[in-house]
């Protein structure tokens, strides 16, 4: 029986404080650049405002990229481009800032975390403190058996808090969140076709690879098969992430949810993170309002998730290849957000006008 009480976390959570929003919308106002002119900078700028109880907004100004890795053993059926087992390296790739993310974080000086969850390969081939969160070596594969065990779901989800916790300790002001897994978008489609009622064919894409219509079909099955197992467990979230998640998927749940705890604003990326938003929003229905959407991945799973957390993404580029690269991209925009909102000069009342005329 797990010590975890999931249902804490719609006590503990609050929304982004409403008063400084109106606050902030009242300041957005009087600026001199006309209200509307700005578009969605100016709502970003209000939510942030929200978020850090501050008017004028705080610029952004430590923003983290934090990446959890894992394989999962759907993989195994050819679902993916990769092959099973591979998301070491990607991870490799990221470390080294060789993948896109971490070329896009080293441009922008944004420094690149990432927590091994589960990844199938030798814990001594990485960092310690890249695999000192790992809780087991893959996550099972979710067409015929749980992906993990009771134990391990509650210390990936913990992991998650804990990292949050971190973070936020460690003066991280914006999250952008991204995954490394091979089979993630497979265990993310479950979970999306599971909580929204939908079936196989209608969530499962192809992926960041662009897989071709053999695996497209092999990946339909596999979803299928893991909504089978998925449905009889809705009502239990944890118990959901233990069946048809990961290690690494149950460690971005709880990530999300105790970032919204300690009120750290946080960018998602692609499907997975989608994924594990929805099944955070049927923890605690007001986690969503700490969280943007990075873009469009052209996911159809990501898409349903998106509309159901009523998120709106900033971007939509094609980009496909995931691994927090479209959430990295919408970085800028927020922090542009953030620089309008702090620093615009708001314009002269009447009178002040009037002896400026003088």
């Amino acid at each position: 029986m797990s010590s975890l009480n999931l249902d804490d976390f719609s006590d503990l959570i609050e929304r982004p404080d409403g008063g400084v929003r109106r606050d902030a919308e009242e300041r957005r106002e009087r600026l001199a650049v006309p209200p509307g002119s700005l578009g969605r900078l100016d709502e970003l700028g209000e939510w942030l405002a929200a978020a850090q109880s501050s008017v004028p907004v705080k610029p952004i100004t430590q923003p983290r990229v934090v990446l959890f890795a894992g394989d999962h053993g759907v993989a195994e059926l050819g679902v993916s481009a990769r092959p099973a087992g591979g998301a070491r390296d990607l991870v490799r790739a990221a470390l080294a800032g060789e993948s896109p993310v971490a070329v896009l974080a080293r441009g922008s000086e944004v420094p690149v975390r990432v927590v091994d969850m589960a990844l199938d390969c030798d814990p001594a081939e990485l960092p310690k403190d890249v695999v000192r969160h790992r809780v087991r070596r893959g996550s099972g594969r979710i067409d015929i058996e749980d992906a993990l065990t009771e134990d391990e779901a509650e210390q990936a989800f913990r992991a998650g808090m804990a990292v949050a916790d971190e973070e936020a300790d460690s003066g991280t002001d914006l999250v952008v969140l991204g995954d490394l897994s091979v089979g993630g978008t497979t265990v993310a489609a479950t979970l999306i076709a599971a909580l929204c009622g939908t079936d196989a064919s209608v969530v499962t894409g192809r992926g960041g690879q662009h897989i071709d219509d053999l695996a497209w079909m092999r990946k339909c099955a596999a979803v299928r098969d893991g909504l089978r197992r998925a449905r009889p467990v809705l009502g239990d979230q944890l118990e959901l992430l233990r069946t048809v998640g990961g290690a690494d998927v149950a460690a971005i749940t709880g990530f999300l949810l105790q970032s919204a705890v300690r009120r750290t604003p946080v960018i998602l990326d692609g499907v997975v993170s989608a994924a594990c938003a929805l099944v955070a929003q049927r923890v605690a229905f007001r986690s969503p309002d700490w969280w943007l959407a990075g873009q469009s991945s052209g996911e159809p799973a990501q898409a349903k998730a998106l509309d159901r957390l009523a998120l709106d993404p900033l971007l939509s580029h094609g980009v496909t290849v995931g691994e927090g690269v479209g959430a990295m991209l919408a970085l800028p925009v927020v922090r542009a957000a953030a620089l309008l909102a702090a620093e615009l000069p708001v314009a002269p009342t009447a009178p002040e006008a009037a002896v400026e005329a003088e």
